[in-house]
């Protein structure tokens, strides 16, 4: 009965299609012999059939495109079910494939992507190609359900890909400092600036064995190409330099003086006296004081125009609400009062804090009505989370500020610098923070149920991670105290 009425509903579709509404009749028609390969289509190219299993997906697009060509031509309708049915089939069978090897070929599926996050088929090209064969040769094996084929191919295709990724990644980061490198050979560089240029082909040397070693950190191999990079550059222009000054017999007095010059104009700048008659050390230390202190003060400044807008947005809040309650303005008129106090004493004990550290043991600074101790001074050996005993004398004092404090909440940030995989620098700094914690439960007899110690890795630096100095400033552990404002 049920095979009835499909019938007679399809002649009464055909016979519709011979009247005036064709268009919608054919669409009627497609919705009736197309929705389950529709859909079964849509499934096949969410799994990525076409790629991961080629063989059943092009069966099913040659009958998906012949049922459809079928129906417009006006072919048979029995021909028409038959293709669409056969079509659908085979995109089922084609996401089912392709499940399948994500799960028996996922080794290689993930060497591939890497390959391809590298950009391997535009510079390593060739060797590209010869993974994307063995790679369709696998999925070709594994749709005949030659398994054991199906895996000695993954092997040698995902061997190819990361190969091609390495290179890859290698033409990305070395290519032009090789590059830089022939030109300074070419022009016998060596021979004027040897001690530059040896450093440059030193660096990229460590820049790819550190590729070869871990080509998934990236950080310290870029960096390491990007000095190389620079210090081939400088090998140069210091080659042209010493040309320069043999070429017009320039004398050692008149090359010193050449390069005191910018020095001179930076002091003026700074309106700092040029006093070079000891050689250039002392002004050199004296012009990083002037920035040190010139970026201390702007963040000084910083601090205090945002603790004011803090200040008077409270003020402000406070005034409005008491406006609208004037029956009890007395009482909180007064506990406005007790707040604004509150506030003005932690900028009073922000100060006492501020002049127990010196410059090399850390950086106070406020955040609204947080103190922040940056501890530059505490330093940890290279991957240890254990406290040094030299940085006993520094928490001490740590320990004093935090008494300013009484009943304070204290946070306790464990930072890195890029170096090395997200994951380890995020375990790392959450190991030193809790080294400083229980050294602060245990030392100083703060509860526990006061600290709070976080790891936040790479991501909150302070510095550029491009430069040493950048890197040393991110290696750090941050104390903040956050007050408690309740009236005792």
């Amino acid at each position: 009965m049920a095979s009835l009425r499909s019938f007679v509903r399809l002649l009464l579709l055909a016979l519709f299609v011979l009247g005036a509404g064709f268009t919608v009749a054919q669409d009627e028609l497609h919705d009736t012999f197309f929705k389950e390969a529709d859909a079964a289509r849509a499934a096949a190219e969410a799994a990525n059939a076409s790629l991961l299993a080629p063989r059943s997906y092009r069966a099913a697009t040659k009958d998906y495109e012949a049922a459809d060509a079928g129906l417009n031509r006006g072919r048979n309708i029995e021909y028409v079910r038959n293709k669409a049915g056969s079509a659908e089939d085979h995109f089922r069978t084609a996401t089912t494939a392709a499940e399948l090897a994500k799960t028996v070929l996922s080794q290689v599926m993930k060497s591939r992507q890497d390959a391809a996050n590298a950009n391997a088929p535009d510079r390593s090209p060739e060797i590209w190609d010869k993974a994307q064969r063995e790679f369709g040769s696998a999925i070709r094996y594994l749709e005949r359900g030659d398994l054991k084929n199906a895996k000695r191919k993954d092997i040698s295709a995902t061997s190819l890909y990361r190969d091609a990724e390495l290179v890859a990644i290698k033409a990305q980061y070395l290519t032009e400092t090789r590059r830089l490198l022939t030109d300074a050979d070419r022009a016998r560089v060596g021979r004027y600036a040897p001690i530059t240029l040896g450093k440059a082909k030193q660096l990229l040397a460590e820049a790819e064995k550190e590729l070869n070693e871990n080509r998934y950190d990236t950080d310290r191999p870029r960096n390491l190409a990007r000095q190389a990079n620079y210090e081939a550059k400088h090998a140069i222009y210091l080659s042209e330099v010493v040309r320069d000054v043999r070429d017009k017999d320039l004398t050692v007095e008149q090359l010193v003086l050449q390069w005191e010059e910018p020095l001179n104009l930076i002091s003026g700048a700074a309106d700092i006296l040029p006093a070079m008659a000891k050689g250039h050390a002392e002004l050199t230390a004296e012009l990083v004081m002037h920035i040190e202190n010139q970026r201390n003060e702007i963040q000084s400044l910083q601090q205090e125009f945002e603790a004011g807008n803090l200040r008077v947005a409270d003020m402000e809040e406070e005034i409005r609400a008491l406006d609208k309650r004037l029956g009890g303005a007395t009482a909180e008129r007064a506990a406005l009062v007790q707040r604004l106090e509150a506030q003005a004493r932690v900028k009073e004990q922000f100060e006492r804090v501020e002049k127990m550290f010196s410059r090399s043991d850390a950086r106070v600074f406020r955040e609204g009505n947080n103190v922040i101790l940056r501890l530059v001074g505490l330093s940890f050996d290279s991957g240890k989370s254990e406290l040094r005993q030299s940085s006993f004398d520094l928490l001490t004092k740590v320990e004093k500020a935090i008494d300013v404090f009484p009943r304070s909440e204290i946070l306790i940030e464990g930072h890195t610098d890029s170096y090395g995989g997200d994951e380890s620098n995020q375990r790392l700094s959450q190991k030193r923070a809790e080294s400083v914690q229980q050294y602060m439960i245990n030392a100083m007899r703060i509860p526990s149920y006061r600290l709070i110690a976080t790891g936040f890795g790479e991501t909150n630096p302070v510095a550029n991670n491009e430069t040493e100095s950048g890197r040393a400033r991110n290696r750090r552990i941050d104390i903040v105290i956050k007050p408690n404002l309740d009236p005792v």
